[in-house]
């Protein structure tokens, strides 16, 4: 059972354009938990960048480097890890451009990802992520995204 918590603020007034961001954030924690690096290609631009600094010293990535890192992983999905993250905001600073805030836990840690979403040709892609991660602590139930499963669960 896929669950996932979207909040309802911020939305623009027809909400479509909310929606098609929320899809293209189901697909893009779908491509991570399962290493799926084809549907990570649809949700991450071409030109995108990776950046993290968790480890005291800078990772940056482009595409063509990072999905081979992923390809390599062992899926948490494979795994048995339990499926869920959580939206905390979406933010549209434009009509093609967004900032969103999502939270999950995969491969033993917890994730903060700062997304920047750009609209070109009529479709919502990530440009940039930027992210941050700390390992759990104590056991993965007690430390994993437990996200509040929403009418209508989105799949």
């Amino acid at each position: 059972m896929n669950q996932v918590q979207v909040p309802v603020a911020n939305q623009p007034a027809t909400g479509f354009e909310y929606l098609a961001i929320v899809e293209v954030l189901k697909a893009y924690y779908n491509g991570l938990y399962r290493c799926d690096t084809a549907l990570l290609a649809q949700v991450f631009h071409a030109s995108a960048q990776y950046f993290t600094a968790s480890s005291g010293e800078l990772l940056h990535l482009d595409m063509n480097t990072y999905f081979p890192i992923v390809e390599k992983r062992i899926s948490p999905e494979s795994s048995g890890e339990a499926y869920g993250f959580s939206i905390d905001s979406i933010e549209f600073v434009g009509d093609v451009t967004a900032i969103v805030r999502m939270r999950s836990s995969l491969f033993s840690k917890n994730y903060i990802d700062l997304l920047a979403l750009i609209k070109i040709d009529g479709k919502w892609q990530i440009i940039s992520k930027v992210f941050h991660y700390t390992t759990q602590l104590g056991t993965q139930a007690e430390q994993t995204i437990k996200p509040v499963q929403l009418a209508g669960q989105l799949n």
